[in-house]
Parts: structure tokens; sequence; C-alpha cells
């Protein structure tokens, strides 16, 4: 019996034990809380930085994508030669003198949606090579912007394309006034991610051509262009 009392453990010893090692899973837990945490942490920073990058990358990148998508489209739809008989309508007097600038709706209409419809389809085609970014950029550090392999991300542009004509008239002598029409393209954008939405415009002021109409402008065109838009004389 006292050989077995030696080795018997004490309740003390069992309770200081027991205290042991609930004191070190405490700590353990302690642990994996904190690297939660840190993880937890490091993701949210990731994640703000990510998607302020792309948003900032992807904004520039559609916005110079835009302008090439519209410039081959308007090449496109413009490349035949533009007569001003085509897009305009000029009615005169019998002593000569211009009563009525009117525009040739036909022609505007096609001219606009041709431009809007290829517009949109380039806009489109350029979009499905995704966005690349240096892998530096996404740390969040200036210095590493552009440090690291490119990767390429998809994003999900949503495109509307409207386009519209304005016109000016500017006197260039007597009795000579210079009519010049503009193509508006205009060209709303939505870049769609998980976490939020961009949308941002990018518009397009493309000469059509300019033309001298000699001969006295009745004064109601004067205050405001063919299409309807204000456009007052320039002296």
């Amino acid at each position: 019996m006292s050989r077995f009392h030696d080795y018997a453990i004490s309740p003390y010893d069992k309770h200081k034990k027991s205290r042991t090692r609930r004191a070190r899973k405490r700590k353990i837990i302690a642990i994996l809380l904190a690297i939660l945490a840190l993880i937890v942490l490091l993701f949210v920073h990731f994640q703000r930085n990510v998607t302020r990058v792309l948003i900032s990358i992807s904004e520039a990148t559609m916005r110079a994508s835009t302008t090439v998508a519209v410039n081959d489209a308007v090449y496109y739809t413009l490349s035949d030669e533009i007569r001003y008989e085509d897009l305009v309508k000029l009615t005169k007097n019998e002593t000569g003198e211009i009563i009525a600038v009117a525009a040739n709706p036909l022609k505007i209409n096609k001219i606009a949606r041709d431009t809007a419809s290829i517009s949109q389809s380039n806009l489109k085609n350029l979009s499905l090579n995704g966005i690349p970014v240096p892998l530096g950029a996404l740390t969040g550090i200036e210095a590493f912007a552009g440090v690291g392999p490119n990767i390429n991300f998809r994003i999900i542009p949503v495109s509307s394309v409207t386009c519209g004509f304005s016109s000016t008239f500017e006197s260039v002598g007597i009795n000579q006034t210079k009519h010049s029409i503009y193509l508006n393209v205009i060209a709303d954008i939505s870049i769609v991610m998980p976490s939020r939405t961009e949308n941002f415009a990018v518009r397009t002021d493309v000469l059509v051509g300019e033309w001298v109409i000699v001969g006295n402008i009745p004064d109601v065109y004067l205050q405001s262009d063919i299409f309807g838009n204000k456009s007052p004389l320039t002296p």
C-alpha cells in the first residue's frame, strides 16, 4: 500500500494539471482568434484595395476603349462623303433669301442609329480581353503600383450609347455664315462588380462638316441650331 501511495497523484496535482491544460487551451484559442482576426483584417484591407484599384483602372480603360470604339464607328458611318444637302435643306424665297433651315431627319437618324449600334458592338468586343492590373497595385502601396506581372480581371461592363446632332452658326463675313454640324456620341458605362457598381459617361463630339452659307440666316435659327439645341450666333 505504501508503494501505491507513492505513485498516486494527489488531488492538488490533478487540479494543477487541469488548470494548466485549461490555461493552455485558452492560450491556443486566443492565438487562433488573433490569427483569425488578422486574416479578416487583411482580407478586408485587400478587398478594399482591390476594389478601389479595379474601379480606377477599369474606368480609365473603359474611357479609352470608348473613345476608340466611337471613333471607329464614326469613321465607318461617315466614310462616305457627306454633302451639306444630305443633312440640311435650305428654303429660299423669290429673291434668294434664306427663309428656313431644316435638318434631313432620315439621313440624320440613320447616321445616329448606325453610329450608336456600331459603337456599342465595338465596346462589347473590346471588353472581352479583361483589365490588366499589375500585381503590386493590389497592395495599395503607391511605390508598388507598377511592380509585378499583370493579372487580367474580367469585369462586366454594361454600356448604352446614344447619338445626337448639334450645330453652330458663326458669322464669317458680310452675308456669310459658317454652319458647323457635330455628331454627339454619349456612352453611359456601368462597371458591375460584386461589391459595388460604378457609373460614368463618356461624351465624344465629332465634327461632321463645316459649310459657308451665303445669304442672311433668319434670327430664329441664329438663336438655336436646327436640332433644337441652343447655340447663339458667334459675333
